[in-house]
């Protein structure tokens, strides 16, 4: 019985809260988690449907081929993906992106055809890692790089988009990345108004 509880604690902290019926194990932030995803990209959520969101893509991070947009299928039953609710219309998020190869049994109910684990040709996105950095203009937050597990808002300072694309691309090593994180933001701000200065002043 002892070791049962056990089992049932380490479950429990391996597991992402609020997903009881979900089994998986953190995978790591998304500088671990982008190489190994089908897509990774920038975007702005024009629609939702069920458990799915449509996404307008602004940019793809690994190369140069850009889809208009894609279909990214989310929580359903227990697929170990993000509540829909998370990602309003309007919003603009930087997304590692898995795609949908296969059906599975019981993955569509002709009842409920809006709620699915999602057709072929369309993404699903995982909860089991930082797979989602939220976007504010140039700027991303998120589970970005050595942050705690399950945590989607880490205390960071904002990091410019393009040093994450020159991440995913190989360009810049995740040491760097890091310290773009952990910028001390009175400095950052200094910098941006002493640019500022320099502009109006040419």
């Amino acid at each position: 019985m002892r070791f049962l509880l056990s089992v049932c604690f380490v479950l429990t902290l391996l597991s992402p809260p609020g997903y009881a019926q979900c089994d998986c194990l953190w995978q790591g932030s998304f500088s671990d988690v982008q190489a190994d995803s089908d897509l990774v990209v920038s975007g702005t959520v024009v629609a939702t449907k069920g458990n799915s969101i449509d996404l307008a893509i602004a940019r793809s991070l690994r190369n140069d081929e850009v889809p208009e947009d894609v279909r990214v299928w989310l929580k359903s039953k227990h697929y170990c993906r993000p509540d829909v609710e998370l990602f309003p219309v309007g919003t603009q998020w930087v997304m590692a992106l898995d795609a949908i190869t296969e059906t599975i049994p019981g993955g569509f109910d002709p009842n409920t055809p809006n709620i699915s684990y999602g057709r072929i040709g369309d993404y699903s996105l995982s909860i089991c890692g930082g797979y989602w950095l939220r976007q504010n203009g140039n700027f991303v937050t998120g589970n970005l790089v050595n942050a705690p597990r399950w945590e989607r808002a880490p205390q960071m300072t904002p990091v410019l988009l393009d040093l994450v694309v020159n991440f995913v691309q190989g360009k810049l090593n995740q040491d760097s990345l890091l310290e773009a994180s952990e910028e001390d933001p009175a400095l950052r701000a200094l910098m941006l108004d002493t640019r500022a200065f320099l502009r109006s002043n040419r």
